[in-house]
Parts: C-alpha cells; sequence; structure tokens
C-alpha cells in the first residue's frame, strides 16, 4: 500500500484521499487534517505522469498551508513545467506561481501566473489572485502608459492582456462598473470607458464618477486630454448634454472656439438656455484663465456680430431678389403682399436685434470680468465686518520705532480690508503711518492696492496723488508702491492700466520706481506673453540693477505664466552671467511660473535647474517641479520634492522642496499631513518651517485636524522662524472654520503680540496671522481650486510669489490673489439680485460672524522679575509677625462675641424654626421660577439667509434651496458662487436688492457730515 496522500483543508472543504490495497482512491475522514506535504513532494520525483500531476493538484490545494515546504520542491516543479512533454504543464505553473506570491517574489509569480492560462482563475476572491491581478493590471499599466507618453509602440504579452480582459468582462458581468473605470483608465483604453458608458446606457452619475478619475488619478497630461476629449463627446450624448461639465472639460483641453459655439447657441434659444450660457460663463471666470477667456469673449462677438451683420443683410437681400424677379414676371399682387407684410417686420427686427444685443453684451460682461468683479466689490463692501479694534490693539502692543511689526500691522490692515475699499484706520492714524519710510512707504503704498482691488474705473484716480507725475519729483518709494499697487489692483483685467504702467516703467530712472513698476506690469499683464512687455522687461533686466532686476525676473515670469515659453532660455542665460543673488532668485522664480501646469513638458528644464550647482537656481527648480505638476498628486513630483528635502546640502532648497508639496497636494489636502509629518521632526529648522508652510498652502480653509497636531507642535518650536511659518499656516488652515474651533488661536497671537520679550521674526508672523485669519472683512477664503476641481491660476500664482516674503517684505501682498470671496449670490436673467432665501441646514452660531473684541486700553505685557534686598526681607518678616499676634487676639475676641450670641438665640430658635422653614421653601420655588425666567432660548436648528449672503465652504453642505420657491437655480447642485436662478413666475414684478455702492472717502465732499462719536460712559462729577 501507498503511503496517506491527502489534502488538508481545500477552498472548498476538500477530504483526504487515501489509496487501498485495490488501488482505489477512497475519502477519508472530513476531519482529516494533513500536516506534512513530505509525502506529495515525493511523488513529483515518479516516473509515472498520472502521479506527478496528481501530486501537483493536491500541493496546489495545500500550498496555502504547506508553502515552506513546497517551496523547498520548486526546481523540481519548475523543471515539470519545462518539461513539454508533461501534459499538465500549466498546473506546474499554477503551482509555482502560488509558491513565489508566499515566497515573495511577485514579479516571478506573475510570470508563472500568466504561463498557467486559463488554470489562472481571476473570479477566485483568494489574496493570492486579488494580489497576482493587481499586480497584473500595474504591469499592464505600467507598459501602456509608457507607450502612451513616448508615443512608440511597445510590445506587450498577449496573456498579460487576456488577464486584464478576463477581469474588466467579470466586472461589466458583476455590474462592478466603477472598478471597470478604473481597469479601462488605469490601463490607457479608452475603448474599454466607451464600452463601459454604453454598458450603464450612459448614465450621468456614471460619466460624472469617470470625470472625477480623469482629473484627479490620470498621472499622463497627454493621456488625460485624451481621456477628457472622450467624456465631452460621451457628455453629449446624455438626453439632457451637460454644458457645465462640457465647457469645464473644453477649458481643461484650451479650445476658446468651442466654447464661444456653445455659449452663442445657447443665447439664441430659450430663456432657461441664456441663463445656463450665463452660469457657464460664471463658472468659467471661477476657474481664473484670463487668456482663456479672452480668447472666448473674441470668438463670443466675432460669432454675435456677424450673426447680427447676416440676418440684417437677410431681408434686404430677399427683397431685392423679389424685386428683380416681380419685374421680370410681372407678378403684381405678390409685389403688394411684400409691401403690406414689410413694415411691421422691419419694426420687429431692431427689436430681435436690440435684444440679442444685450443679451450678448451680458454675456461678455461676464467673461471679460466686469460683471463679476462689480458683484464681489458689493458683496465685500456691504458685508464688510472687519473689527477695527484689533488693528488698534496690534497698534498699541508694538512699539513704534520697530520697523518689521510695523509693516507688518500695515500688511494686516491691507489683508483685513482686502477689497472692502475701507482705508480708515490709515486716515484716522495718519501719524503713525509717517514713520513708515524707504521700503516701508513702498510697501505701504502697495498696501492701498490690495485695499482697493476691484477699482477697475477708479484705480488710476484713487492712486493719483502717489503716481509719478511729469514736472514733479515726489518719493520714489510712494511711486514704486503706487505703481505696485495698480498691478495689485488689476490683477484680473489689466487691459485698461497696460499703457499707463508701460510708459511709467519707460519713464522711470530710479531702481525704485523700476521695482514697483515691473511688478505692476507683471500683475496687470498676467499671462499675455505680451512681446513688447517682455522687451521692456529684458531692457531693465540688463541693466544689472539687483533691486530693478529681481522685480523683472518675477514679472517676466508672470507675463509669460503656464505658457512652457522658450523664453527661459535668455532667463537662465542671463541668471549664470549676473553676480547679482536677488538678479538670480528673480529669475529662477520666474522660470518656475512659465511652467506652471505643464507637468511633463516641463521635465527637461525642471532638470536643468535641480542639476545646476547653483544653489538658487536649485530653489527655483524645486518651484518648477510644484508649480509644473501643482495639484496633479504626482508621484514622480513628490518623490523627487522628498529627495531634495533631504539630501541637499542648502537649506533654502530644502526648505522650498517640502514647501513646494503643498503645491503638488493641494487637491487631496488629507494626503499631506501623513506625508510630511516625519519631516516636522527633522532636525533642520528650514525643513520644519516647511513642513509648517506646505500644510497652509495643501490644507487652507479645512480646518483639517492632522494639520493642526502638527502645526500647534511647531508653533511652540525652539526657533523663532519656524513659530512664525507655523502661525501664518495656522491661520490659513484655520480661515472661515467655526469661532470655537479659532477662539483659542485668537487668544495666543494676542498673547505673543503683547509680549515685548517675544521675538521680533515670531511677533511678525502673529500679526501677519492676525490679519490673515479676518481677511477681507471676514468674507474671503483661499481656494487654488475651483469648485469644478481645476486649479485656480491666479490663486495659485498669488501663493508662490507670497512665500518669497522670506527674502523680501513687499512681496507679501501677493497673498491677496489667493483670497476669493465667499459668497452665494443669486443673479436673474437680467444680472439683478432679486430678493430670495436659502435655508442653512445648522444651527446660526456656527459659521456666524465672530464677536468684536473689546478695546484694550492697558496692555497685557510680562513683568520681569522684582529685585528683592535683605534688609526688605527681615523688615517684611517682623512686620508678618506683629500682623499674626493682632490678628490672633482679635479673632479671640469675635469668637466670645459669638458664642454669647449663639446662647441668646437659642430659646428663640425653636419658635422660628417652622416660619423659617416655609419662608425658605417658598423662597426656593420663587429662585427655581426665577431660573426658568432666566434661562436662554435653545438656538433654532437652521437659519435662512438672505441674498446675497455668506457661505463658507464647510458651510455649502448645509445649504438648501426651497424647491417650491419663486427662484430656484438653474444649475441643481449650485450651493455657493454666483448662482443665476429660474423665474418660476415670470409674470410678476421682481423686487431686487438694492446695490450699495463703495464710497471712497477721497471723493467724498467737504461738508459731509461726519460719524458719531465712539460709545462712552458719562461720569458728570468728573471735571
Amino acid at each position: 500500500t501507498m503511503a496517506t496522500v491527502g489534502v488538508a483543508k481545500g477552498d472548498k472543504g476538500a477530504a483526504t484521499m487515501k489509496k487501498g490495497a485495490h488501488g482505489v482512491e477512497v475519502a477519508a475522514p472530513q476531519g482529516a487534517v494533513l500536516t506534512s506535504a513530505q509525502g506529495l513532494i515525493s511523488l513529483l520525483e515518479e516516473d509515472d505522469d498520472r502521479l506527478r500531476a496528481y501530486a501537483l493538484r493536491q500541493l496546489n490545494v495545500v500550498v496555502s498551508d504547506l508553502w515552506f515546504e513546497v517551496s523547498a520542491a520548486i526546481a523540481t516543479i519548475e523543471a515539470l513545467y519545462e518539461d513539454e512533454s508533461f501534459s499538465e504543464r500549466n498546473l506546474a505553473a499554477l503551482l509555482a506561481s502560488k509558491v513565489f506570491y508566499h515566497l515573495g517574489e511577485l514579479q516571478e509569480s506573475l510570470t508563472y501566473a500568466l504561463c498557467a492560462g486559463p488554470l489562472f482563475d481571476v473570479t477566485e476572491t483568494s489574496d493570492y489572485v486579488q494580489t497576482i491581478v493587481g499586480k497584473c493590471i500595474d504591469e499592464y499599466m505600467k507598459l501602456r502608459e509608457k507607450g502612451e507618453i513616448s508615443g512608440e509602440e511597445v510590445q506587450i504579452d498577449a496573456r498579460l492582456e487576456a488577464i486584464v480582459q478576463r477581469m474588466f468582462n467579470k466586472c461589466l458581468e458583476d455590474g462592478q462598473l466603477e472598478q471597470a473605470i478604473g481597469i479601462a483608465l488605469d490601463s490607457c483604453q479608452l475603448d474599454l470607458l466607451r464600452t463601459v458608458a454604453e454598458h450603464g446606457n450612459f448614465d450621468k452619475k456614471l460619466l460624472t464618477y469617470a470625470l472625477g478619475v480623469c482629473k484627479n488619478l490620470i498621472v499622463s497630461r497627454k493621456f488625460r486630454e485624451k481621456a477628457l476629449r472622450l467624456m465631452v463627446e460621451l457628455f453629449k450624448r446624455l438626453d439632457q448634454p451637460d454644458w457645465l461639465v462640457i465647457s469645464q472639460c473644453l477649458m481643461y483641453l484650451e479650445e476658446p472656439a468651442s466654447v464661444a459655439d456653445i455659449l452663442t447657441n445657447l443665447l439664441a434659444q430659450d430663456s432657461d438656455s441664456i441663463l445656463l450660457a450665463y452660469q457657464i460663463a460664471f463658472d468659467l471666470y471661477e476657474n481664473e484663465q484670463p487668456q482663456f477667456l479672452s480668447k472666448v469673449s473674441e470668438y463670443v462677438d466675432k460669432s454675435t456680430g456677424k450673426k447680427t451683420e447676416a440676418e440684417a443683410a437677410t431681408p434686404a437681400a430677399a427683397a431685392e431678389d423679389e424685386a428683380s424677379a416681380g419685374g421680370d414676371s410681372g407678378a403684381q399682387p405678390m409685389e403688394a403682399d411684400t409691401s403690406s407684410a414689410g413694415p411691421g417686420a422691419a419694426a420687429s427686427e431692431p427689436a430681435k436685434e436690440a435684444k440679442r444685443e444685450a443679451k450678448a453684451e451680458k454675456l461678455l460682461s461676464i467673461l471679460e470680468g466686469d460683471a463679476p468683479i462689480k458683484l464681489h466689490l458689493e458683496f465685500l463692501y456691504s458685508n464688510n465686518r472687519t473689527d477695527t479694534t484689533i488693528l488698534k490693539n496690534l497698534k498699541a502692543s508694538v512699539e513704534s520705532r520697530n520697523s518689521v511689526c510695523h509693516s507688518a500691522i500695515i500688511l494686516a490692515n491691507a489683508l483685513m480690508h482686502m477689497g472692502t475699499t475701507v482705508d480708515t484706520f490709515l486716515r484716522e492714524h495718519l501719524d503713525w503711518l509717517a514713520r513708515a519710510t524707504n521700503w516701508a512707504k513702498f510697501s505701504a503704498t502697495a498696501g492701498l492696492g490690495v485695499i482697493h482691488r476691484g477699482q477697475l474705473t477708479q484705480g488710476q484716480y484713487l492712486m493719483a496723488p502717489y503716481l509719478p507725475m511729469e514736472g514733479s519729483s515726489g518719493s520714489p518709494f510712494s511711486e514704486g508702491g503706487a505703481l505696485y499697487a495698480l498691478g495689485l489692483m488689476h490683477c484680473d483685467k489689466g487691459k485698461v492700466i497696460r499703457d499707463f504702467l508701460l510708459q511709467s516703467l519707460r519713464n522711470a530712472t530710479s531702481e525704485v520706481v523700476q521695482h514697483g513698476a515691473c511688478l505692476g506690469i507683471g500683475l496687470a499683464t498676467l499671462g499675455t506673453d505680451d512681446e513688447e512687455v517682455f522687451e521692456d522687461l529684458k531692457n531693465v533686466l540688463y541693466t544689472d540693477s539687483a533691486v530693478a532686476g529681481e522685480a523683472a525676473g518675477i514679472a517676466i515670469g508672470l507675463l509669460a505664466v503656464g505658457t512652457g515659453s522658450d523664453k527661459t532660455e535668455q532667463m537662465l542665460a542671463y541668471a549664470h552671467d549676473t553676480q547679482h543673488e536677488k538678479i538670480t532668485r528673480g529669475l529662477a522664480l520666474g522660470c518656475a511660473l512659465v511652467v506652471y501646469g505643464r507637468e511633463e513638458s516641463a521635465d527637461p528644464l525642471i532638470l536643468q535647474l535641480c542639476q545646476d550647482q547653483n544653489p538658487i537656481l536649485r530653489y527655483g527648480g524645486m518651484f518648477a517641479i510644484g508649480l509644473a505638476y501643482s495639484g496633479t498628486m504626482s508621484n514622480f513630483a513628490i518623490q523627487k520634492l522628498l529627495h531634495f528635502a533631504v539630501s541637499d546640502v542648502s537649506d533654502d532648497v530644502r526648505r522650498a522642496a517640502v514647501m513646494c508639496l503643498g503645491f503638488v497636494m493641494y487637491s487631496q489636502p488629507e494626503q499631506c499631513p501623513h506625508t510630511v509629518a516625519l519631516l516636522s521632526e527633522s532636525f533642520n529648522p528650514h525643513v520644519r518651517y516647511g513642513v509648517a508652510m506646505a500644510l497652509g498652502i495643501a490644507c487652507a480653509g479645512t480646518g483639517m485636524k492632522e494639520a493642526m497636531t502638527i502645526l500647534t507642535a511647531l508653533s511652540k518650536d525652539a526657533v523663532d522662524f519656524v513659530r512664525q511659518g507655523a502661525l501664518i499656516a495656522t491661520s490659513m488652515v484655520l480661515l472661515q472654520q467655526p469661532e470655537s474651533r479659532v477662539s483659542a488661536f485668537r487668544k495666543n497671537l494676542d498673547k505673543i503680540v503683547s509680549d515685548k520679550h517675544e521675538d521680533v521674526m515670531c511677533k511678525m508672523g502673529a500679526i501677519i496671522s492676525v490679519g490673515l485669519i479676518d481677511a477681507g472683512g471676514r468674507n474671503v477664503n483661499i481656494r487654488l481650486r475651483s469648485r469644478n476641481g481645476f486649479p485656480r491660476l491666479l490663486s495659485v500664482v498669488g501663493m508662490a510669489v507670497f512665500t518669497q516674503y522670506w527674502y523680501w517684505y513687499p512681496l507679501s501682498y501677493f497673498m491677496s490673489l489667493p483670497l476669493t470671496p465667499t459668497a452665494l449670490i443669486g443673479l436673474n436673467e437680467n444680472l439683478d439680485m432679486p430678493k430670495f432665501s436659502v435655508h442653512s441646514k445648522c444651527k446660526p452660531s456656527v459659521f456666524a460672524y465672530p464677536e468684536p473684541v473689546a478695546y484694550a486700553n492697558n496692555v497685557v505685557v510680562s513683568k520681569a522679575p522684582t529685585a528683592v534686598l535683605s534688609t526688605t526681607a527681615k523688615a517684611k518678616a517682623r512686620a508678618a509677625k506683629k500682623e499674626a499676634k493682632k490678628d490672633q487676639a482679635e479673632g479671640m475676641e469675635v469668637e466670645e462675641s459669638a458664642s454669647r450670641e449663639e446662647q441668646k438665640d437659642a430659646a428663640g430658635g425653636d419658635k422660628k424654626k417652622d416660619d423659617g422653614g416655609k419662608d425658605a421653601q417658598q423662597g426656593g420655588e420663587a429662585s427655581g421660577s426665577g431660573k426658568d425666567e432666566a434661562q436662554p432660548k435653545a438656538e433654532a436648528s437652521e437659519e435662512v439667509k438672505e441674498n446675497p449672503t455668506r457661505v463658507v465652504p464647510a458651510q455649502e453642505k448645509f445649504i438648501h434651496f426651497d424647491s417650491k420657491g419663486r427662484f430656484v437655480p438653474i444649475s441643481g447642485d449650485a450651493s455657493a458662487g454666483i448662482i443665476m436662478l429660474r423665474d418660476t413666475e415670470p409674470g410678476k414684478d421682481v423686487d431686487v436688492v438694492a446695490i450699495s455702492t463703495p464710497v471712497n472717502t477721497a471723493l467724498a465732499e467737504d461738508d459731509t457730515e461726519p460719524p458719531p462719536p465712539e460709545p462712552f460712559e458719562y461720569m458728570p462729577n468728573v471735571d
């Protein structure tokens, strides 16, 4: 008889098998367990193929439990597979694959799994199959992606492709369409994505999921663009095409003509389509792609103009044809009919044309930014909740002689009043403001541009007292700051100010004025790639002035931002030639701005910058990685930055590398804290500062607990500039969070600012944080992505330049660019704001404005310990002994008198006991009723908010529209931003919200009534 050979326990509970005396296999008892595979392994050495096949089948079942024994015979198993005469080669390959899987050799395991052919069952749910299928898809994806990026044909194993196809078919059969989308996009096969869409009957939710995967998870930009083109095609095949989504995709694909066609077609249809066209325009404006929108505006202008001319020409041409036809044929009755119908048609045509022109003008006003800028300006002005007492407390807490803190307070004021046009604090403290000299005066003047941001029509008039004028010479610092302010004021729409700034740059003789003019013209011509401006900036650069050259380098980057222009070659050539570090740094940052959003096409420049011997250019290389792969979560970019963060010899480069992780990861902010957690414990303070800023950039406005945990630890760091970065980053993360989470941070800031012994760098960070956390009248937030998930160019660029305040404080005013109003503004077809309300399904106190603070007359400062003399200590000790004896004597007298009083009251105590009990009971009842009356009312569980209103990002999910109300959004999922409203009762009159226009105090008349005095307490007895 043969030794017992069997299976321990298979996937289906197979029984143990035994060879009987007659050579018949019989089942052993069900509970038998095989403890060793040696018997089966010995059968592999037999000559009979049947015995070897039997051993392979049984080993295949028990290998998951006894793989450590089977692995000793791996050479024999591989030899069986190599033997072409062996009929069960596939089984040997499957067993070898499982053994290698347990040994951790996944590549070998995959190779033998492919050799196993159909025996490798992808439908099995074991860990082995799931792992190998994942490995298989990864390998297939890498090969397909390599071919997609390189454009070359890559040889792929047909067996590998067969397994992926089997897995894809299984997903379709099981209805797991989202997994099928993942396989299709990971393997770069758009035909499979089309198959999934057809299998799902073009379900909108399914297509929306696929679009999210395309935007966030596809690594290759080239393939992402192909996938988005397919998504546009699929969305068009819906019963009701989603033109909002289609337009967003076309914007990413840089197809302005297609977007213009959609808008003009919608504009020619019914009122709902017109509202949809306006909504698309507002959503496109939110993405902050000014050059794309200008091209769309040009196409729309041309198409509407052509239609109007063609339609105007058509009736005239038709009349001429009819007249000539009538003259030839002599059909007089037809002419009479035409003449009688003519006046009515002629009267209606001008009215229709006027309506079309009005609609086109409104659409163009949205695309060009006039309408949204005006709406945001009015919202920030009318809803301004800035507490000027905070600024007064800051001013009282800081010594005016400290230039750093003085400039920080001016910056805090500019941020707190950003876009509100309110500059009363500066006007009330002109003497204090006048202490700003030289570059501090430059910055203070630039701050006016932040306060009056959006004042496009009056910007030049507002800054006129500070601007350079012919025939008069003022302070070059205030002149340069005024030119910089004009750029900040017109950063979204610089056409109106471009020529003036360019002429000022040409006329400037002082490097300070050139510095301000360069920054101003760079902001005003952002992304235009204007050759005339480039030549003028290049001329300033070649003067080799350190101050002006730095600004020129940054301005060239702003001018060509995101274009991937070959201007970087000239910039790098001059960066190597110049001896000024400031110019080199400006050019390095400029190169990074040029490759913003270019992804793989920026790799040659990134490689050149990162391998340069000059650490300043490597510093620029870090920003080039961060901006080129902005918001992509690219593994290549993250690995590259982490490598430089721990290996570069320059502290500046390491700091920039960690900081730029925030730019790459802001699309998935929850991933950033885990990535930088270990770096926050680095011995290098520059790395720790970079961690703080990376968290601030990636997690801005989220209030994420994981980020706050790291920032709280860094805010107690021993190094002053690390604490500075942690405070600024914390204010960015906590922006517009519930006051219950922010109040402790506010108290900490007050404590740091009022402490005279605190380091200046830390105090500066605290002052900036005070301004940032209440920015824009408490009505703005930092948004690096639009609500549709696309990067916002202006915001990302502004944040990148703001981080350069480390070297140059005036650049800190770029922080105004990422600050975006958090408003819900409802508009009707006439772009008016009708009176309507929305419901916020949460307690009003959760997202309410913070309470105003009290004015601190006496600033709290830490007191130094007082010196105590030995003689003073002895005198105090003697006085204390005398006081103790005196108190003891008085205490004895008081006790004796008290005992006598107790004896007197003892007799009458029993009589009053009952009455006293009653009185006490009544008093208790009275006090109880008083408590009920004094108890505050329960807070409402929801809030009604009137149009326009403040809606912070965390509140958007609680906003609900009344489905039965008169006005409903044209886009069903809208909860914030500028929303077009459909009127369900179009015949009735509409109550429109009165717009309160910002009034500048400089333009007010002299006889206006002064403001009322501040609240005070009247005390008649005081002289």
